[in-house]
């Protein structure tokens, strides 16, 4: 069996190989959470203008160049005035925060260092070039790649591009996954279960996280144990960037999902990992398609989805890793598992003195979906170790942002 280490390595070689998908052009708000797909370049000076940092006085550093020195005001300039009024020489301009910088004036005192006296403005300590001043291009000159391809489009670099006056974005596409439920015992959410059955939920989970993932899923509909059904359920997923199966991986004489998609086209590439839980995961490729089959437990699927399917959907978008912290923290309990396996706990954290500590949550079991409800952690427990004493350090791939700090604690 691969570590897990090395199972995603394998994963990443191909989507490296396979390259980001191609880019569409959109809108601010959609680019939001995708990255760039070219350099955005200026095409006008961040600030257009010379402008002043502050409510105050601007003026000439030579005709300030001592503490008390008295100026007459000649001109007053606001935000929004065109730039090219002219400072007289020998005098100074009242101005506000973002008003165009006379021409002449090379300095700005803020108001609180200037008292005024009538039409003259007395200055408080010696002026120097450039203080609160902000010149034309010191943001982002024109011609500059103000944000290089490849760029994850947050907030701030929404505004940017905004400030730029850029409408739309080149961006990489969006992964469209098609999740595909298996197995006799599941049943749709609007239907009551029989006897034997049970409602289907890992469609429904694996959906949020591929969402969250910044995918586009669509949920095809449940196919039960039968190579005709998978096949026929396999053809509506033609044309999806990745397939996501759950159940049927396994070494069960209904397991059929891997060899439906051997008959299929499909090149399963791995089989099984060395993990809890997780343990039988496929991977493959069929066609341009990337093929995850997870197993059907409900937290077996969730976590082979964060350790393997996220990092892999985020690489077809050009976004770099998994988008999740991998920080060291420490165990609240001792823990016993197989010395060959590595295992993912499930757990919560707090910060004791300065450090960070993870409570496993009390259940374990990779059918209980309660284990992976609020969790902020997965507590990595490493292959080669038998038993981990309270207090041993891990590390943890974090879910949630980890507790802040608290000298309280």
């Amino acid at each position: 069996m691969l570590t897990p280490a090395a199972a995603l390595r394998r994963i990443l070689d191909r989507m490296a190989a396979q390259g980001p998908l191609p880019a569409e052009r959109v809108s601010l708000r959609e680019a939001l959470g995708r990255a760039l797909a070219e350099d955005l370049r200026a095409t006008r000076s961040l600030p257009p203008f010379d402008n002043s940092q502050m409510d105050g006085y601007a003026l000439r550093a030579a005709d300030g160049l001592r503490a008390g020195a008295r100026l007459p005001v000649s001109l007053e300039v606001f935000a929004g005035d065109a730039p090219g009024a002219v400072l007289p020489p020998g005098s100074c301009a009242r101005v506000f925060t973002g008003a165009p910088l006379p021409a002449g004036a090379d300095a700005v005192e803020m108001q609180e260092e200037v008292s005024r006296r009538g039409g003259v403005a007395v200055f408080r300590r010696r002026a120097e070039v450039g203080r609160f001043v902000r010149p034309a291009g010191a943001d982002v000159p024109e011609g500059a790649v103000a944000l290089p391809r490849g760029s994850l489009v947050d907030p701030a670099a929404v505004g940017l591009a905004a400030a730029l006056g850029r409408s739309e974005l080149p961006v990489y596409r969006r992964p469209r996954v098609a999740i595909l439920p298996t197995g006799d015992e599941i049943v749709p959410i609007d239907r009551a279960p029989a006897p034997g059955q049970i409602v289907d939920s890992n469609s429904h989970t694996l959906a949020a996280a591929a969402l969250e993932a910044g995918a586009v899923p669509l949920v095809l509909p449940l196919a039960g144990d039968e190579r005709g059904a998978l096949r026929a359920a396999l053809e509506a997923a033609a044309g999806a960037d990745a397939l996501v199966t759950t159940g049927g991986v396994s070494v069960g004489e209904r397991d059929l999902v891997r060899a439906t998609l051997r008959d299929a086209g499909a090149r399963i590439e791995l089989w099984q990992v060395a993990l809890r839980p997780g343990k039988p995961f496929a991977f493959g490729a069929w066609g341009r398609t990337a093929v995850f089959g997870m197993p059907g437990n409900p937290t077996s699927a969730w976590v082979t989805f964060e350790l393997f399917a996220r990092p892999a959907l985020r690489a077809l978008a050009g976004l770099p890793g998994s988008g999740r912290l991998l920080l060291p923290a420490r165990l609240s309990r001792a823990q016993e598992k197989p010395r060959h396996l590595a295992v993912y706990l499930r757990a919560r954290a707090r910060r004791t003195r300065g450090e960070l500590w993870l409570d496993p949550l009390p259940t374990q079991v990779s059918g209980h979906l309660t284990s992976a409800v609020n969790v902020d952690a997965l507590a990595i427990l490493p292959a080669g170790v038998a038993r981990l004493s309270r207090g041993a350090p891990v590390e943890a791939l974090w879910l949630r942002a980890p507790p802040s700090p608290s000298d309280r604690q």
